[in-house]
Order: structure tokens, then C-alpha cells, then sequence
């Protein structure tokens, strides 16, 4: 939206006939014809009167990479939330799963090998902070107690391919493996879907190298170029296209609980 001085990015909830022109304070970006024609919730997507059809997850015109990977992120975010909301009163525990083209990206060492964040660890911090504020209700207030119990720091993990010398795989192979985290997603899954483990977002570089997979990933966020293999895209949705369990391990069947 267009402000005084400068231009601010904002999330709005539109509807059919909305004119994007009017709601950005008249930008000119939005001056020919961004009407919103339609919404279709079938195939995700909105048309505008200009004939410009767009899938979630697309946008339209210049973006800088790093602005449309917080797009990602905050998406992935928000229908984490809306989905964990609704499977926290069915005792399942909700995952979301981030595949990221360096490791660098998420976690990093300075000369010292003190932990450095990474900008998607900075960026994801700071989108769940807002998200979980600006999705809070009264009518979800045992759901907020149970999320409000952990450190943003905690809610997330990175998990990177392991060498036999248990160092990470990285194009620098320079980043330390966090031994607790691999154990974690690799080794212990009941304990990862148990709602008192803080994890709910996992960061991979290589879950497919591993064959890793998790019965409660809801979401599967790609941050890195397009996946051009038709095999390797089915591989990583692959990784949590399962029938979700409960906290007694018990399958949950159903279409509604499984999309």
C-alpha cells in the first residue's frame, strides 16, 4: 500500500470486486483493471478483470527472491496455524516441513563455531511471532496455552545430512550437525508428535537422501528454485502424504482430518 513517504507491504483479506487500485491507496501497479473477477477455492486461485489468473503461492511482476521466500514462509506459517487449530482438539500434533537449498540459510558459524541465525531462521521467527498474534482468538484459548508453553527458539529444528565423522554435508562443510535435533526427527518420532516436544517446524536440506517421512506433515514448503523432476516433486510430498496418527499412536482416518 503507498503511504506518505514510502510503500508498505500489508496482508488484506479481499473479496469479488474489490479493486486492488483503491485498496493499495491508489498505486500505480494496481492501476490497470486489478479487479478481482473471482476466487476459487477448488483449484486455489484468483482471476481480475485484466484476464491475470494467479495460483497461491504465485506472484505477478519484480519480486526480490528474499521477499517472496518470507511470502513462503509466512504461508506456511499461517496454514500451519489454521490447521493445527483445528487437529489440536482431535489430539494430533501438527508438522510443517521447509525444504532449503543450503544449509547456510537457515544456520550458520561464525569463526568462534558460536550458532549464528540464518536469514530463513530470522525470517521465520519474526513471521510466527505476528502470525500467532494476529490469528489469536478467545475461542482457542486452550490451543494459544498449549503453543504459548514454548520459545519461538524451540518450535523449529534443523535437520542436514550426516557424514560418517557425524559432521553435516553442506557445499562448504563447514556447518556443525546438531546431534540432538537429527536424533529427534530421525530417530524418535513418537516423542516428535508428542504435544510436550516443542518441534513443530523442521528446516532439510537432504530428507530425501535419508528417506525421512512423518505421518503428521501437513505442510510442505519448497525454498529454492522450482523442483523441475516430476519424480523428485512426488518425493517430497511424499514425505508427509500419510494417513496423520493421534497421541496414542492410533491412525486418524478421515478427508477432512488428512487435508
Amino acid at each position: 500500500i503507498k503511504l506518505k513517504q514510502s510503500i508498505s507491504k500489508k496482508y488484506i483479506r479481499v473479496n469479488e470486486g474489490d479493486n486492488l487500485f483503491t485498496l493499495s491507496n491508489e498505486l500505480p501497479q494496481y492501476k490497470e483493471s486489478f479487479v478481482i473477477k473471482s476466487i476459487n477455492a477448488y483449484d486455489n486461485s484468483i482471476t481480475f478483470l485484466n484476464g491475470l489468473k494467479l495460483y497461491a503461492g504465485e506472484v505477478n511482476g519484480q519480486l526480490e527472491e528474499k521477499h517472496l521466500r518470507r511470502i513462503q514462509i509466512r504461508e506456511t506459517i499461517r496454514t500451519h496455524i489454521q490447521k493445527e487449530k483445528e487437529l489440536f482438539k482431535k489430539d494430533i500434533k501438527v508438522l510443517s516441513l521447509f525444504f532449503i537449498d543450503e544449509v547456510a540459510k537457515y544456520r550458520v558459524y561464525d569463526e568462534n563455531k558460536n550458532i549464528l541465525k540464518g536469514e530463513y531462521e530470522l525470517i521465520f521467527e519474526e513471521e510466527y511471532k505476528k502470525l500467532v498474534e494476529s490469528e489469536r482468538t478467545l475461542f482457542d484459548e486452550k490451543y494459544f496455552d498449549y503453543i504459548d508453553k514454548f520459545d519461538v527458539s524451540d518450535i523449529h529444528k534443523g535437520y542436514f545430512s550426516i557424514d560418517k565423522k557425524g559432521r553435516p554435508l553442506s557445499k562448504e562443510n563447514e556447518i556443525a550437525n546438531d546431534v540432538s535435533a537429527y536424533d529427534l526427527i530421525m530417530k524418535e518420532k513418537e516423542k516428535l508428535l508428542d504435544f510436550k516436544e516443542a518441534t513443530r517446524f523442521i528446516f532439510s536440506h537432504s530428507a530425501l537422501k535419508e528417506g525421512w517421512d512423518n505421518p503428521n506433515v501437513f505442510q510442505i514448503c519448497t525454498l529454492k528454485e522450482g523442483t523441475k523432476s516430476e519424480i523428485r516433486r512426488r518425493q517430497e510430498i511424499g514425505r508427509g502424504l500419510r494417513i496423520c496418527v493421534n497421541q496414542d499412536g492410533e491412525r486418524v482416518y478421515g478427508f477432512d482430518t488428512n487435508t
